[in-house]
């Protein structure tokens, strides 16, 4: 694996023991955090707000806590469709922000909870291993699909159309989408960018997408490069049988060419051609599915 090659960082989950993988992941995650630091979430595709209603928002968590969230919507009274964007590993900085941009230009009100607020920053630290360690091995998916929910309900008071919620999720936002389409039943469609479909149950990750697939309510398109060095063309393809063999809707798309983090146009692994195919399956999947 090249060094400007990102692996699925949900694989690198401190607290394991250190056997040989986690130890080759770890370092390839530092030099990749190096390679892209100067640069640390400055999306290349820069998104106007003009025209748009777009800035933070801060609304209470179920646990009393004031989350901050990034918005973004057309202006105007609405409703709008709804979009929940997740976060990679890296929080909600500039690429995640401008991706609700692209979304508002599109007549989307989308809304990036900072999911790891309680947790900590990742933009005080410099190196991917202790983002993981310190803040990523940390958060518990039943505190993201509460935040989630509080999310959604903020943007049906605030100019969104409850009736149409969707969800796209990046890398550990990814996995994020999947498990939110099997959390609520009220979700439109979801669309899951190379988030990591398997793994060991831990007490603050106790399901993962495969381990959920009689729960999904919503149907998701997943995309997936089939160079991704933490999730496998194999492990897609369960999810897929899986899916179709309790007769759930989704569709797959896996770029023979892309590796992980294909549309991260911030990063090495980004690939222009992949990511505005996938941004166009994107937009299609949600028009398909009501959204």
């Amino acid at each position: 694996m090249s060094t400007l090659e990102v692996p699925d960082f949900d694989s690198l989950v401190p607290g394991l023991p250190l056997s040989r993988r986690t130890f080759v992941g770890a370092a390839v995650a530092g030099s990749f955090a190096l390679a892209v630091q100067p640069a640390f979430g400055q999306s290349v595709i820069k998104t106007s707000s003009d025209g748009l209603v777009a800035g933070d928002i801060t609304f209470t968590a179920p646990d009393g806590l004031a989350l901050k969230a990034y918005r973004a919507q057309p202006a105007g009274p609405g409703p709008f469709p709804t979009v929940l964007v997740v976060q990679e590993i890296f929080g909600v900085h500039e690429y995640i922000r401008d991706v609700c941009r692209r979304l508002a230009r599109q007549g989307y009100q989308a809304i990036a909870p900072n999911l790891y607020q309680r947790q900590g920053d990742p933009a005080g630290i410099d190196n991917v291993p202790d983002i993981l360690a310190k803040i990523v091995s940390k958060v518990a998916d039943a505190q993201v699909m509460g935040d989630l929910d509080t999310a959604a309900a903020w943007a049906a008071a605030h100019g969104g159309d409850a009736s149409r919620l969707g969800i796209t999720g990046f890398c550990w936002g990814g996995r994020i989408a999947w498990l939110y389409a099997a959390h609520n039943p009220r979700l439109k469609a979801g669309v899951a960018w190379y988030g990591r479909l398997t793994g060991a149950a831990s007490p603050l990750t106790p399901a993962h997408p495969v381990d959920v697939v009689g729960q999904i309510a919503a149907p998701v398109l997943g995309l997936y490069g089939a160079k991704d060095q933490g999730i496998p063309v194999s492990d897609v393809e369960r999810m897929r049988s899986d899916l179709t063999r309790v007769g759930k809707r989704a569709e797959f798309v896996v770029y023979p060419e892309a590796g992980h983090a294909f549309h991260a146009d911030y990063r090495p692994s980004y690939r222009a051609a992949e990511a505005a195919d996938g941004w166009g399956r994107l937009l299609a999947w949600f028009k398909a599915n009501g959204m």
